[in-house]
């Protein structure tokens, strides 16, 4: 996913910042500058590696403070000039001073918000509670200041080019979204509710965090993970190790409900045990407890939506999304939902007649289905996940599977640095080159799981791409593979395969962002569009030309079999009914948390998860949605919520659009520069409905991703 978390915390940063109201229009405001205090804080200039690219050595936790302070002060001072300007408003004197302001504390919390999610401590962790609050005020001395709304809505798109009058739009818009239009009393009640939440979200991502942590399922008997390959057992013996469990085995929990190593236990207990410590992981009482928190958000976020004058926080939060309302996102969501659990249905019925002719003398439950689901997908298609594995090296899926296509594709190179400094050990980075050879830009990747990073996989942005800046992409992606034990080969299952070309779709469309003003740069587009280029990029995965390159057998170097890949393909539509339903079940989930109209209608946690499920068909006990309520990073931590839905709107997209790509030749350069020119790196300077016509020469259709689903021929 594009990391809307860190982008939450930086969005009136990255592009829209705050001021201090003032009476008067004609003040001389002096813009601060640093004293010798703060000479050695790597903050308070630009980075002189290249790019910009952070200097992670010389960035230390005390640096964020001093930066933050100043950087507040300096941009409030900024934005005083801007609003209190006694010359006539013009684009270029409030629009494009707006989007060149904040330099220092823009830069401090970009890095502040990407090491709070990858490699956070308690130092940072306590400032994130801190300033969390802090910068929601300072967001909202903008977004609500009367002067600086007036200077805006008076300006004209006049002469301006198209770009520029997209930008002047997007301003007026976030203004008003974000309640310019209130009266004095309802703003001061605005402020303080965002205050509140921004604390809550920071608190929930804190509390989550180590959740995660203490929820990791340590084993004493070795024989419990019967089932396991010997080098996952190693790497779980490692991982009991650095926690202080030296002599055990912990299998870390990863972000999603299911956990990986469910597919392979073959010790039911503790398979039982595995998923419930993964269900159960936020909702055990203490300090890690989720539910508490996530019942104060879900009503500050109904009465923010109340002060806006909206009858729901969906409603509010979807204006400026593709979808603009609810009903389009619950329509989309209802067409989905009645195939996949018809076919789930049928899934589980070819499992438990599994389990019966094995006379296992038990009912299907949710930590069986993908033991069991395995079997039959063996049974039916003759697949062992164990025989693909081994082709799947997780540095050769990558270099030659990754940047081999969009070396094929859009004609980009990758040369390993070693000479940039890093925020971890296991961070890796490459610069990338584009098809006439020039520098385009810089590339990290973080690939394992530990304790101070958040679940899941998701794409940031170190520096992004402006021509009004001067600057280019400098990018991460972040993972959770568990590190293999010393010497031993990371291999990976299919799936993960394709969330690493997924979150590479992430990083192409920052890379090949090109656009004059950072806040219609690369990925700052609407959520139920930003994960359409990503999901794009998955299908190469599956490209003959791209998977011969990259399945090379870590042993024997031989590349994978035809006749394997065929199974592969042939099982493409495999468990798509329980894949769709935990998927579908989680965004209705979302939107029913985001869709209520009173508070009346906010149960405790589990009672409204439960009902919210059954309301909307999801009873199938044996499927349980992809993420818990009180584990759903996305939309209580992350910037997703009323909108996980975004996943399938994307996919329509994404659907759609392959269809055409499939059709016109599939993996050509003609294509990958038709792909760039009207989706990657139009940012959103431009209509996207229109960019997606432009592409495809047509509107979006919903058939081809129920085709590929398999729910329809």
């Amino acid at each position: 996913m594009k990391n809307i978390s860190s982008a939450l915390l930086i969005s009136a940063l990255a592009f829209n910042y705050s001021c201090i109201t003032m009476k008067t229009n004609d003040v001389k405001q002096e813009i601060p500058v640093p004293d010798a205090s703060l000479s050695s804080n790597p903050f308070m200039k630009k980075s002189k590696l290249q790019y910009e690219a952070p200097e992670f050595d010389k960035i230390k936790n005390e640096h964020f403070k001093p930066a933050f302070e100043f950087g507040l002060k300096q941009h409030d001072a900024e934005i005083l000039k801007i609003a209190n300007n006694s010359e006539t408003a013009t684009f270029e004197n409030t629009i494009v001073a707006l989007e060149k302001s904040g330099e220092v504390l823009k830069r401090a919390v970009t890095i502040f918000s990407n090491l709070t999610s990858a490699n956070t401590n308690p130092t940072l962790q306590a400032l994130d509670e801190e300033y969390a609050p802090i910068f929601a005020a300072h967001s909202d001395k903008m977004y609500l200041n009367e002067n600086l709304y007036n200077r805006i809505k008076s300006i004209t798109d006049s002469g301006l080019d198209s770009e520029s009058k997209r930008l002047l739009q997007f301003y007026k818009q976030n203004f008003e979204i974000a309640g310019a239009n209130l009266s004095a009393a309802d703003k001061e009640k605005l402020k303080q509710v965002n205050q509140e939440m921004a604390s809550l979200s920071t608190q929930y991502s804190n509390k989550l965090l180590e959740a995660r942590k203490e929820g990791g399922f340590i084993i004493d008997n070795v024989k419990e993970l019967d089932g396991l390959s010997a080098d996952e057992i190693a790497a779980a013996a490692s991982d009991a190790k650095t926690a202080g469990k030296e002599g055990k085995y912990l299998l870390a929990l990863q972000n999603t409900t299911q956990q990986p190593v469910l597919q392979n236990l073959t010790n039911r207990a503790t398979r039982e045990k595995v998923f419930k410590a993964s269900w159960m992981r936020a909702e055990k009482g203490g300090n890690s407890d989720t539910r508490e928190t996530i019942e104060k958000l879900a009503k500050l976020r109904l009465k923010k939506a109340q002060i806006l004058g909206k009858k729901s926080f969906a409603e509010w939060k979807l204006q400026d999304q593709m979808a603009k309302n609810p009903d389009a996102a619950v329509k989309l969501m209802n067409q989905l939902a009645t195939p996949a659990v018809e076919t789930a249905r049928r899934e589980a019925k070819d499992i438990q007649d599994l389990i019966d002719q094995q006379k296992g003398g038990f009912k299907l439950e949710p930590w069986d289905w993908n033991f069991y689901a395995e079997q039959v997908r063996k049974a039916k298609f003759d697949l062992d996940e164990n025989q693909i594995k081994p082709y799947f090296e997780i540095t050769t899926v990558l270099e030659k599977g990754v940047f081999f296509a969009a070396e094929k594709f859009y004609g980009l190179t990758f040369k390993k640095r070693t000479d940039l400094p890093v925020y971890h050990p296991d961070v890796v980075t490459y610069e990338v080159f584009d098809h006439d050879g020039k520098s385009l830009a810089i590339y990290y990747l973080d690939f394992y799981t530990r304790d101070s990073k958040n679940g899941g996989a998701w794409m940031s942005n170190f520096v992004e791409q402006s021509y009004l800046l001067g600057t280019k992409p400098v990018i991460v992606n972040c993972y959770n593979y568990q590190k293999p034990a010393a010497g031993k080969p990371s291999l990976i299952s299919y799936d993960d395969v394709t969330t690493i070309f997924h979150e590479f779709g992430h990083s192409i469309h920052g890379m090949f962002a090109s656009q004059k003003y950072p806040s219609l740069s690369g990925t700052n587009v609407p959520r139920d569009f930003v994960e359409f280029p990503s999901q794009i990029n998955e299908h190469w995965a599956l490209d003959p030309v791209v998977l011969k390159n990259y399945a090379i057998h870590y042993e024997t170097k031989q590349p994978i079999p035809q006749a394997l890949v065929d199974k592969i393909k042939n099982a493409a539509t495999f468990n798509q009914g329980y894949m769709t339903t935990e998927l579908v079940s989680a965004a209705a989930l979302d939107m029913d948390w985001h869709s209520v109209t009173n508070e009346g209608q906010l149960l405790p946690v589990l009672d409204f998860e439960k009902q919210s499920l059954n309301n909307h068909g999801f009873n199938l006990s044996t499927v349980p949605p992809r993420y818990h309520t009180p584990y759903f990073a996305h939309i209580w931590g992350g910037g997703y919520s009323a909108g996980y839905y975004a996943y399938l709107w994307s996919e329509t997209l994404d659907s759609d659009a392959w269809e055409w790509i499939s059709k016109n030749g599939g993996l050509t350069r003609e294509n990958g520069d038709r792909f760039r020119k009207h989706i990657l790196s139009v940012g959103n300077s431009v209509d996207l409905n229109q960019a997606f016509r432009d592409f495809t020469g047509h509107d979006p259709d919903i058939k081809p991703l129920l085709r590929n689903r398999g729910f329809i021929k």
